[in-house]
């Protein structure tokens, strides 16, 4: 058994954030699966959103967050996070991520959703420069310990009387996978993160990481801790088409900067027939289900995103990755429209946490795609994702802080039990069951639903569940295997919350229920 003070799951800009702010009274161990560059935050082309124009104000990125999130949000977080914007990029800026700038002030652009340009970003690479700062920073900090290479599997709990809900309990740490060893270590502390990422894995066509499997979402869950509006998954509307490389993304900033999406079979621009006024740079659930809509009734592979209409030098200078990826495929944006689809993007839902990122579970606290904070509501606003990263991960520790005379030390625990264990010979049924679960999910429940294809979602989940825990019972775990059990568990939950929302709004969009309620209501599962 390892112990520290804090314990944070996952290594993107949330888990290293709130790593950065405890290392200076505490020690801090940051566990991650696979490389700690691995999770979402290095692939994140955009930028962050925050008011640091004149001309706008923290009123209109409240405005913009709330419509985009079709008034599911929660006020007091949309405001908490948009009036926390300006320090966060402050900070960033100080530990040496490189922003765009022209004659001495930030340069910012403008992406779906935004009334103004309020998009901080380093090319159109934001994420790699934020990811390779605060790698850097916690690096070079005493206090921070950085393990990746491990797999986590169940948080360790225990019965405490503040547990608010059936079935949880204190969280005391976590028992992880060393993928170098094979063997499984218990890892606790005083306090424990997670900032484990989404479950974009979850759906066949995703622009999310290999490891986007929903760990710490279904770690929660299993805990006991309540989960919020996993129905509202977000798609974006422009993933690169082609056969031979897999969830490239094409950054909403190419609309942004004035690229249209055309019918290729038509030549048309067509969101003029689904959005008129806003065009491309409606909400990404629109521009996802008008691309959606063109490719069915027209029977396309994809559809075109062409920005050749603008000057070659602007295209190189504003996307300069985007165009050397692209023209290494054959593809001259500058010259020549991009074939894109939508793919899944964004997990808005999960563990449901407060202004503090605290969870129900005593000594547990979540920061960034893994949490339902409120601030997306039924559908992200571009650039508000590593942005609320930065808030909450500062938040959960600076609370974590200010309550540390209250957090008992851990006790002893129990350690893992290999008794049952045997190797397992079936690693072909494994990545099946994999393949599976991302095709139906990708069929059945996503960017647009019918109660039918929900029911038989969940028929299957149900089947799979019943194989998967008699592997969990018998072999030997690997981080597939884990992956798998969080893979299916995630998709549980999307399912059910989607089978609990009658109606259609923002993301989730089910043919049987059209219209939209007319007040907006969390779902809201308990264990």
């Amino acid at each position: 058994m390892t112990q520290h003070d804090v314990l944070i799951i996952g290594s993107g800009a949330a888990g290293l954030t709130a790593a950065l702010v405890l290392a200076e009274r505490c020690k801090v161990l940051v566990l991650a699966k696979g490389a700690l560059d691995g999770g979402s935050t290095n692939w994140a082309q955009g930028g962050i959103a925050a008011v640091l124009d004149e001309g706008d104000t923290f009123d209109n990125h409240i405005r913009d967050t709330m419509i985009a999130g079709a008034g599911l949000n929660r006020r007091e977080t949309v405001e908490f996070v948009v009036e926390h914007a300006p320090q966060a990029i402050a900070r960033l800026a100080e530990l040496g991520v490189p922003f765009n700038a022209e004659q001495g002030s930030l340069h910012l652009t403008r992406e779906g959703g935004h009334s103004h340009r309020r998009i901080v970003h380093v090319d159109d690479a934001t994420g790699a420069a934020v990811q390779k700062a605060l790698l850097k920073a916690a690096t070079d900090h005493p206090n921070i310990t950085l393990l990746p290479g491990h797999a986590c599997i169940d948080l360790i709990t225990g019965r405490h009387e503040a547990a608010r809900y059936s079935g949880s309990g204190r969280v005391w740490g976590v028992y992880a996978l060393d993928e170098s060893t094979g063997r499984v270590e218990a890892y606790t502390a005083r306090a424990t993160i997670l900032a484990t990422g989404g479950a974009g894995r979850v759906y066949q066509f995703s622009t999310a990481p290999r490891g986007a499997t929903g760990d710490g979402i279904a770690m929660a869950w299993r805990a006991g801790a309540r989960i919020s509006n996993m129905e509202m998954m977000q798609f974006h509307p422009t993933c690169l088409y082609n056969l031979d490389v897999k969830n490239f993304l094409i950054t909403e900033a190419v609309r942004g900067e004035g690229g249209r999406l055309v019918n290729p079979r038509t030549g048309k621009r067509f969101m003029t027939f689904y959005d008129p006024e806003r065009l491309e740079l409606a909400p990404r659930d629109v521009v996802a289900r008008a691309i959606d809509s063109e490719i069915k009734k027209f029977g396309l592979d994809y559809v075109h995103l062409d920005i050749s209409h603008m000057p070659a030098d602007f295209v190189r200078g504003h996307f300069p990755n985007i165009y050397e990826r692209l023209l290494g495929l054959g593809i001259d944006m500058t010259r020549q429209p991009i074939p894109v689809v939508p793919a899944q993007h964004y997990t808005c839902g999960g563990i449901l946490i407060d202004l503090a990122g605290r969870t129900d579970l005593p000594g547990l606290y979540a920061a960034g795609e893994c949490t339902e904070s409120g601030l997306h509501g039924a559908n992200r606003l571009a650039s508000n994702s590593l942005l609320e990263c930065f808030v909450f991960g500062d938040a959960a520790a600076r609370d974590i802080l200010a309550r540390w005379d209250s957090f008992d030390a851990p006790p002893a625990v129990r350690p893992w039990d290999e008794s049952r264990v045997t190797d397992s010979d079936e690693e072909v049924v494994i990545k099946q069951n994999w393949t599976e679960i991302r095709r139906f999910m990708w069929n059945y429940v996503g960017i647009v639903r019918t109660n039918k294809r929900l029911e038989r979602a969940a028929h299957r989940i149900k089947l799979l569940f019943d194989e998967v825990n008699d592997y969990y019972g018998h072999f030997r775990v690997s981080t597939d295997l884990i992956e798998l059990r969080n893979l299916l568990q995630s998709a549980e939950l999307i399912v059910r919350s989607a089978r609990a929302r009658h109606e259609s709004r923002g993301l989730h969009y089910n043919l049987d229920y059209p219209d939209t309620a007319e007040k907006p209501v969390d779902t809201v599962l308990v264990p």
